[in-house]
């Protein structure tokens, strides 16, 4: 039997914790039918997974939610434990939980004896602070990847992944990854026919592995150059005109050698990405929102050629706008 053993601290989102706690009950349940039906296979087979809740001390957590609920034991009791997955938090709302700097050596402690340790969504925060990640390749929540790597450059983010694992360190994205995480480990510890019909009964696309089609654009504009947010807004206003670098440099006054520097400064993006990401976004607007086809849409987001407005849509999103709109229009 597989021990998986969930981390919880005061204001968690503990939600997280219990879906996969209710997979892997799922799973169990699938296992031991699947087996049942296989004459090759022992007939009685046992649960494939036990899940426990810790907390550092054993005692009660409150989530984010204010909802008290009481472990299983104290993080210093867990023994003979598989793999540890470490609650997220809601990030920015709230300050970083007073608790995590406790759950630091403990960690890594599990880790040298070789358990794996997951850590969903923005508990990849938490995870990196141990410093287990240096080096190597992980995820988190696609709202705060700036952030995460300001904090920790010498992770290897890769913020357009759903999943990543490197070394026994497992990392999820946002929200409903969660599910390809539960797979992740059915599949790891099961077999292929038993993730298959999970993936079913959760009605989650096992082939899902990339964030970036469900990311909005946060364009940066709190850098504090007056300048610069100025041809930020004129590009926002003028981006279906045929814009050049070299006409919004002189928009502001400045050479392009130096506007180009200073953007880049500021924003963290080239001019012509940034012109390109205004476009895009508008145009995933249009497609979530209109019936306009696809040659109108290249033209009313500033493009002459739709060739070249697919290929930048699909650079930007990993999806053509057909398989975008099919995703996520409300038409």
């Amino acid at each position: 039997m597989v021990k998986i053993t969930m981390i919880a601290y005061d204001g968690c989102l503990f939600s997280s914790l219990e879906l996969l706690a209710d997979a892997f009950t799922i799973s169990n349940l699938w296992h031991k039918k699947l087996n049942a039906e296989d004459p090759t296979k022992e007939p009685k087979a046992g649960s494939l997974f036990e899940t426990k809740v810790a907390t550092i001390n054993g005692e009660p957590f409150v989530t984010n939610s204010g909802i008290t609920v009481q472990p299983d034991y104290a993080l210093r009791d867990v023994g003979g434990t598989d793999l540890m997955l470490i609650a997220p938090y809601l990030f920015g709302v709230h300050a970083f939980p007073e608790a995590i700097s406790e759950l630091i050596s403990p960690l890594i402690s599990h880790y040298e004896n070789g358990v794996r340790i997951g850590a969903i969504c923005t508990a990849a925060f938490i995870l990196a602070r141990t410093g287990l990640l240096d080096g190597k390749i992980a995820t988190t929540n696609w709202q705060v990847r700036k952030s995460f790597r300001k904090e920790f450059p010498n992770v290897i983010l890769k913020p357009d992944r759903i999943l990543t694992e490197d070394h026994g360190l497992i990392c999820t994205g946002a929200a409903t990854s969660q599910y390809n995480l539960a797979l992740h480990i059915i599949e790891n510890f099961g077999s292929q026919e038993l993730v298959r019909t999970c993936s079913k009964v959760f009605l989650v696309d096992p082939r899902r592995i990339s964030q970036t089609p469900y990311i909005i654009t946060n364009f940066k504009k709190s850098h504090g150059d007056d300048k610069i947010l100025t041809a930020q807004n004129w590009m926002e206003e003028n981006f279906v005109n045929t814009i050049t670098i070299d006409s919004i440099a002189q928009h502001i006054g400045m050479s392009p050698r130096h506007f180009k520097r200073r953007f880049k400064s500021a924003t963290n993006e080239t001019p012509l990405a940034y012109l390109h990401q205004i476009r895009i976004e508008v145009a995933k607007k249009e497609l979530e929102g209109t019936k306009h086809n696809i040659d109108e849409i290249t033209h009313r987001v500033g493009y002459e050629d739709s060739g070249t407005f697919r290929r930048l849509f699909k650079k930007l999103t990993s999806l053509s706008p057909r398989e975008y709109r099919d995703k996520f229009s409300t038409y």
